[in-house]
């Protein structure tokens, strides 16, 4: 079963935002707004993770910290706007494995989550590449970017999750060939730029100013891991 991790953040549209990084990336999720009820939720369900809010009502975040320590090994990832370092000794002070100030990238809290989670022996069970905000669903064979649901081509679904394996690497278009069925090989690499073109119209705010799919001159192509793209 995929680890569960509870998140307790009082701020909507934050919350909203890391609920869709977590799913996309196959973890089971629950949301509370308060300290009371983080408290409440986490000896109830016993979550694998606690991502903890300092800044919540009825009861601070490092109020719940010290006493699901006092309870439990659950792993626990602070966050809070408060981010001298100060608070951030006394929240590690209290038992906490990591600790994020705000603002942040999502995609850093996404791979802090993962780090904290592959170090206790728990991963998620689906098999979900992401670059960004582009997700890979390579068990439901299904691409997203955000909400939105991309109606691929099998070739274009093979060729998008070979590059989200591996984001930044460049692939030249025999190795994409490969990777969607060969072919004759000047046909071919033709019809991998064709994939290239319709990906683009698909995935690309701008197709004509790709910030996902780009081309390396004279070599071929690769998926950019470069700046966020939050939902």
């Amino acid at each position: 079963m995929s680890p569960h991790v509870l998140v307790a953040e009082d701020d909507v549209l934050q919350a909203e935002v890391i609920r869709r990084y977590l799913e996309r990336d196959g973890y089971r999720t629950t949301f509370v707004q308060d300290g009371q009820a983080a408290l409440s939720a986490a000896r109830r369900l016993r979550p694998d993770l606690v991502v903890l809010d300092v800044l919540m009502p009825t009861v601070d975040g490092f109020e719940v910290c010290r006493a699901l320590r006092r309870e439990s090994d659950v792993l626990i990832l602070m966050l809070t706007a408060r981010s001298s370092e100060d608070d951030m000794l006394r929240g590690l002070g209290l038992g906490a494995d990591d600790y994020l100030g705000k603002p942040y990238s999502p995609r850093e809290l996404m791979a802090r989550t993962r780090t904290l989670l592959r170090r206790a022996g728990r991963t998620p069970v689906s098999d979900v590449q992401s670059v960004g905000d582009l997700a890979v669903n390579l068990t439901l064979r299904r691409v997203t970017v955000g909400d939105r649901v991309v109606d691929c081509t099998p070739g274009e679904f093979e060729m998008l999750a070979a590059m989200t394996a591996q984001p930044g690497r460049v692939f030249t278009r025999r190795q994409l060939l490969e990777r969607v069925g060969g072919g004759d090989r000047s046909s071919g690499e033709r019809t991998v730029d064709v994939h290239v073109r319709n990906l683009r119209t698909k995935i690309e705010q701008d197709p004509r100013r790709p910030a996902y799919l780009v081309t390396v001159f004279g070599v071929g192509y690769k998926l950019d891991p470069g700046r966020d793209r939050a939902p």
